[in-house]
């Protein structure tokens, strides 16, 4: 497996992708989440697929933040570059769920106890001593407050979790279900066909999301409103969904935003 990201020039990154796609070790803890996540305890894909799509959302949220002007915590509280940042949002990204190759239960716990040592192992070579802790502390707050419940602290950690959020199409929903059994959790994991990311007019950050069934919108509600809504970027994240007209389906709403 290999990640690909758009680096515009961080070179920082870079090496840390180059690292990662070297590290045979973390690719095989990604399986071996997956395993307990997909194949044991029946719910949607956490593994490399997942952390694809998020951090790739999370490095575009980020970026489109940046560009508005508003400043990842590692620059306001560290003077720290945006390109550290990113550094900080992909690697929380891609070890956030690294624990449920432990456990699906308390995973974020789990993750930060295989996570520490691996960050600091990648950013060797790459950062100063101190940079190396200020980093690894970004990242382990982030990969900590990805929980629905848990207080954001950072821009970057807000990041994270919406972006963690937005991975939902097409059966990939973020809330557990069961496959096969129909409820609202199954039915409506299967009713968003898309989620785009992209700059918003009102708001720095814009994320529509398509529907192919209005069921879909209680995985807004209980799924991404939630998680925006307790990040500590939701002042700057503008959500629009929109049904598509099915024949077959009385169109119970037509576009829905907060």
């Amino acid at each position: 497996m290999s990640i690909q990201l758009p680096f515009h020039g961080n070179k920082k990154l870079k090496k840390v992708l180059t690292k990662i796609n070297r590290d045979l070790e973390l690719q095989q803890l990604w399986k071996c989440a997956n395993i307990n996540a997909v194949d044991r305890c029946g719910i949607s894909d956490h593994g490399e697929v997942h952390i694809k799509i998020t951090s790739n959302a999370a490095l575009k949220m980020l970026r489109l933040l940046c560009k508005s002007g508003i400043e990842p915590n590692i620059v306001s509280n560290y003077k720290m570059q945006d390109t550290d940042a990113e550094v900080v949002v992909v690697l929380a990204a891609l070890l956030h769920d690294i624990g449920i190759s432990i456990h699906r239960n308390e995973h974020e716990k789990h993750s930060l106890i295989i996570a520490y040592p691996k960050i600091k192992k990648i950013l060797e070579d790459i950062y100063s001593e101190e940079e190396t802790v200020i980093i690894t502390s970004e990242v382990m707050h982030a990969i900590i407050a990805h929980n629905a419940a848990e207080k954001c602290l950072t821009v970057e950690a807000g990041v994270l979790k919406v972006a963690d959020a937005v991975d939902m199409s097409q059966g990939r929903s973020r809330i557990p279900f069961e496959v096969g059994k129909v409820n609202i959790h199954s039915v409506s994991a299967q009713a968003v066909e898309s989620v785009h990311i992209e700059k918003g007019g009102k708001r720095p950050v814009k994320i529509l999301i398509s529907l192919l069934n209005s069921a879909g919108i209680y995985q807004v509600d209980e799924l991404l409103k939630k998680k925006l809504q307790n990040s500590s970027i939701k002042d700057y994240v503008e959500v629009i969904v929109e049904t598509k007209l099915n024949s077959e389906e009385k169109k119970i709403i037509e576009v829905y935003n907060f």
